[in-house]
């Protein structure tokens, strides 16, 4: 085919200009446009060629779009006004505005972009938002499927599950069915080893009934604590992740010389001894974690899982009767574990991205954890544009 002119909006590290080269789909990235400084410094570190927009979306102009003579259009928005533990804002943040342009720009264009990924948290398809974004896509004549999807539907140790939509414009001048036949039958091939917890479609209707099921099971109420806060429901939730022989081991996405770094990386005496009942442990031999976040390295509870690289103690030994202990006798049984944080490389392997990312020298190592908190899984995106370009 053709050479793709892409437009990349909220550009982030450049996880989408990676996901393109991982499709192996011929492209030509025309802009790739964000605001933040950091980003905006790795970006240009890894892709110094690409032309990077250092604005606001909303402050280009319609003339300077059609310039562009772009036919793909890819962006992950904000996902802040979106979010379960946020405040959900939806339109009413602030930092949908760039968005809401987005969608008022598309259908002005002189040329509507052929094709459309968007990447986002879950929680997107219940907002307000989405239905600004469906209502565009149809007026528009655009054919289109929303589906969720988790790294663990293509094998990678990780947990995190996100909304995406794959648009192309229709060849007739009328507009078609909301549902493309032609992406149904197709995304079971692209995920072919997927249980329905890590990858499925969402209906062309949403409501509550619907998303009900869709939405993995909630902890069951009253089960009992076996020991730090686990429950027996989620130790088998555990066991049932680490048995999947589909999804690859996490020894397979760590770094092979880090000996003598590694000291850098344990977690100190203060977080084990505040947090430890609240960590999320996995052993290289695992094939689970859990989605880390641009608070990794900062915070504990929720940022991302640690690893226990004593595989030989047991972690029931340590954990069980460790809250009658004094704080000395608790610190020498958690440090027999030898926890620590998975590196920024170990983050980018479980993120999809290739050893080509680097970081510039002046980014720190919490900046690099922010940086790819934020941004999306490599090979999850270059297999749902290998479907939306077949």
């Amino acid at each position: 085919m053709e050479s793709l002119r892409v437009l990349e909006l909220y550009c982030g590290i450049g996880g989408m200009h990676y996901a393109l080269k991982e499709s192996g789909v011929p492209f030509h990235i025309v802009a790739a446009i964000d605001i933040n400084p950091t980003t905006n410094q790795i970006y240009r570190h890894n892709f110094p060629d690409t032309p990077l927009w250092n604005k606001t979306i909303e402050g280009i102009t319609l003339d300077d779009f059609n310039k562009l003579c772009f036919d793909t259009i890819l962006m992950s928005p904000p996902c802040q006004p979106f979010t379960r533990i946020g405040r959900q804002g939806d339109i009413q943040d602030p930092r949908t505005k760039s968005f809401l342009y987005i969608l008022d720009l598309v259908p002005r264009l002189s040329t509507p972009p052929r094709f459309i990924l968007l990447e986002n948290v879950k929680g997107f398809e219940n907002s307000s938002a989405r239905e600004r974004l469906v209502k565009m896509l149809v007026e528009c004549g655009y054919t289109f499927q929303e589906i969720m999807v988790s790294p663990t539907s293509v094998g990678i140790p990780n947990s995190r599950l996100r909304y995406f939509l794959i648009a192309k414009i229709a060849t007739e001048h009328t507009i078609l069915k909301t549902i493309n036949s032609s992406f149904r039958g197709q995304i079971s091939d692209v995920f072919p080893h997927a249980a329905h917890s890590d990858c499925y479609e969402l209906p062309a209707v949403l409501d509550s009934a619907c998303l009900g099921t869709c939405q993995p099971e909630d902890p069951v109420e009253g089960d009992p604590v076996l020991y730090k806060v686990e429950t027996a429901a989620d130790a088998q939730r555990k066991r049932s992740q680490n048995n999947n022989l589909s999804v690859r081991q996490i020894q397979d996405f760590l770094e092979a010389q880090l000996e003598a770094n590694e000291e850098h990386y344990l977690l100190p005496p203060k977080t084990l001894l505040r947090y430890a009942l609240l960590l999320d442990i996995v052993k290289p031999t695992c094939r689970r974690s859990v989605c880390f976040t641009k608070g990794y390295g900062r915070y504990v509870e929720g940022t991302g899982s640690v690893l226990q690289c004593c595989v030989e103690t047991q972690m029931e030994s340590v954990f069980t009767g460790l809250d009658q202990c004094s704080e000395e006798v608790k610190l020498q049984q958690l440090q027999k574990l030898k926890l620590r944080y998975f590196t920024p490389r170990e983050v980018a392997n479980l993120m999809g991205f290739p050893q080509s990312l680097s970081f510039p020298v002046q980014v720190t190592t919490k900046q690099q954890y922010k940086a790819l908190g934020n941004s999306l899984n490599v090979v999850v995106v270059a297999r749902l544009l290998q479907l939306l370009l077949s």
